[in-house]
């Protein structure tokens, strides 16, 4: 029986909430994914991975391309926009990277998938960021969101977002214990065959790989180019 939603994209922070929602706290969650035209849409195959290994049966993958017109000013999906390198990001605000108004718009299609089965509580994968962040995952977004929320007569739906406080390598290493295999997630902006290595993702990625002693399973250009 279902009992919360989940939005899982596919990266490492959505990937070890699903493994920690289901193999710790016992959840039965049903699972939502957004396509949306982000380059790095590969992300999708890895959160159909994971609900399979899990053996969830509830993955909606909700394909909103259409509107894709109204995140066209974001490098995740134009095509005339380069995704920046990690130095280009530090210290703006909101950076390139940024998806005007995204999680608003998830979680309020998550809400109404909420109500669909009548449960209360949705969890999405916000975390600290080391180097710079969005405003739509930090703390005070998601209490006034919850707020609004909190309005609704019959089910009042709740964001929880658990790792809201955590770094990228307190997640991984949360991760590591749950068993999550990191070869099935992708964090990459740019979605090519391997990571690039220097995006932001991909930076914050290696960065929580060798802050907790570990080796990124991942395929990256660098090392690609290095093995040829």
């Amino acid at each position: 029986m279902i009992d919360s939603i989940i939005i899982v994209s596919g990266g490492m922070d959505s990937v070890t909430l699903l493994h920690y929602l289901i193999k710790y706290k016992h959840k039965t969650p049903a699972i939502i994914t957004f396509l949306y035209n982000q380059k790095h849409c590969k992300e999708v195959h890895c959160a159909k991975e994971n609900t399979a290994i899990l053996n969830c049966n509830d993955h909606l993958i909700l394909d909103l391309s259409m509107f894709s017109t109204l995140f066209d000013s974001s490098a995740l999906v134009s095509s005339q926009i380069e995704i920046p390198d990690m130095r280009d990001v530090i210290g703006d605000p909101q950076p390139p990277t940024y998806v005007p108004n995204r999680n608003m718009i998830f979680l309020s299609l998550a809400a109404a998938y909420a109500e669909k089965f009548h449960v209360s509580d949705i969890y999405y994968g916000a975390q600290k960021h080391d180097e710079y962040g969005y405003w739509d995952t930090s703390p005070q977004f998601l209490e006034r969101l919850n707020n609004v929320f909190g309005l609704n007569r019959k089910t009042p739906v709740q964001v929880k977002a658990p790792f809201v406080n955590y770094s990228k390598a307190d997640i991984l290493k949360l991760g590591i214990s749950l068993e999550v295999d990191y070869t099935k997630t992708w964090s990459c902006y740019k979605g090519d065959t391997f990571a690039c290595g220097s995006c932001p993702t991909c930076i914050e990625r290696l960065k929580a790989f060798s802050d907790i002693g570990l080796k990124d399973p991942l395929l990256y250009k660098a090392s690609r180019k290095m093995n040829d």
